[in-house]
């Protein structure tokens, strides 16, 4: 690709839980996408999802944890496509040929694609090739009657992958294709499961075009297009920040809330941690908050474990628990992220404490 030739930029968003980073793992391995660069967003106190996607080469993954990619970090986004030309460089040669952005999973869409098709700043350097969303085939249909995000995502989608589709039904899985085909019928509709999928389905998807996605995306846009990068009363959000970090520290929010049911915050555990007593906390949480408790992804020191585990739940469901092949840094602490509904950072801690000290370990 010329230096001159704008770089291709794809979109990946999908709602909490839903494959993205599973994904992004299986792509960055790919030949392919040898030379993407990947941007991950993250939000909370704690950024984690960095951690767990592979690096294929060294610096190819920048991680954006000052806030929800759709408002707070709009600005900051561009700065980082306009610097990363020469940040990723080697002897005046970029090092990298495609964007890979992965969004948080309560990321209004909108805001991103304008700033992305419509910042004169970028609009030499990059196009937009393609949005891709993931849906949960488990619980795709109910997340989208629940949530606006991940109505918009999949709205927005030139490609819609359907995850999980091992965990759903026939039934479930066929009233979600049949939604998914009303609300977004020009998107190509592909299956995936355990984040197996060719990169060549999702590259080259075409530039933006969003009058074939239908009024509503172009009123979402317009609507975007009116507000400012730190303006965030039009998506009622609540975010709050911490402005008193040291220089060279990432600016992240103490709490990040998309309405005022929804949290995100991070939980740490200094000390290495009974796999039974996090089994057995993990099991009463799902059994008691499971409809509450929209994800949990974390990176877990477990005695008689020398490598981390880590662990993602949605709502009831708990994926399998893998194991990384070393700690990604220094840091030895069990670092959890939750996002929820209605249940407070203080409540999880109450309910850890408390199965603490009964079982005394």
């Amino acid at each position: 690709m010329s230096e001159l030739t704008p770089i291709p930029i794809t979109v990946l968003t999908g709602f909490l839980g839903s494959g993205k980073t599973t994904l992004l793992n299986y792509w960055v391995k790919q030949p392919q996408l040898a030379r993407a660069l990947v941007i991950i967003n993250e939000f909370g106190q704690v950024g984690l999802d960095h951690h767990l996607v592979t690096q294929a080469s060294e610096g190819t993954i920048i991680e954006m944890s000052s806030g929800c990619l759709c408002c707070t970090i709009r600005g900051d986004l561009t700065k980082t496509l306009r610097d990363i030309g020469w940040r990723f460089a080697r002897g005046g040669v970029r090092q990298f040929d495609r964007v890979l952005i992965e969004t948080t999973g309560l990321a209004d869409p909108a805001p991103i694609l304008h700033t992305l098709m419509n910042e004169p700043k970028l609009a030499q350097q990059y196009r937009l090739d393609g949005v891709v969303t993931t849906v949960d085939a488990a619980n795709g249909d109910a997340t989208l009657s629940a949530h606006s995000e991940a109505l918009k995502q999949a709205a927005v989608a030139d490609c819609l992958l359907i995850t999980k589709t091992d965990l759903a039904d026939a039934v479930k899985l066929a009233q979600l294709e049949q939604r998914l085909q009303r609300l977004n019928p020009g998107a190509r509709r592909q299956s995936v499961v355990a984040g197996v999928l060719d990169p060549n389905l999702i590259t080259e998807l075409g530039l933006y075009n969003v009058h074939s996605k239908g009024h509503d995306v172009v009123r979402w846009l317009n609507e975007a297009a009116l507000e400012q990068p730190h303006d965030h009363h039009r998506h009622n959000h609540d975010h709050r920040h911490n402005h008193d970090q040291s220089p060279g520290q990432i600016l992240a929010p103490d709490v990040n809330r998309h309405d005022d049911r929804i949290r995100a915050f991070s939980y740490v555990i200094d000390e290495p941690l009974s796999p039974e007593l996090f089994d057995t906390w993990l099991a009463l949480l799902r059994e008691q908050r499971g409809a509450d408790l929209l994800r949990v992804k974390g990176i877990l020191n477990l005695t008689g474990e020398s490598r981390p585990l880590v662990i993602h739940a949605v709502q009831h469901v708990l994926h399998p628990v893998a194991q990384l092949p070393a700690w990604p840094s220094n840091e030895r602490r069990s670092r959890m992220v939750f996002i929820t509904r209605d249940i407070s950072r203080e409540q999880i801690d109450e309910s850890f404490q408390a199965l603490r000290k009964a079982t005394n370990r």
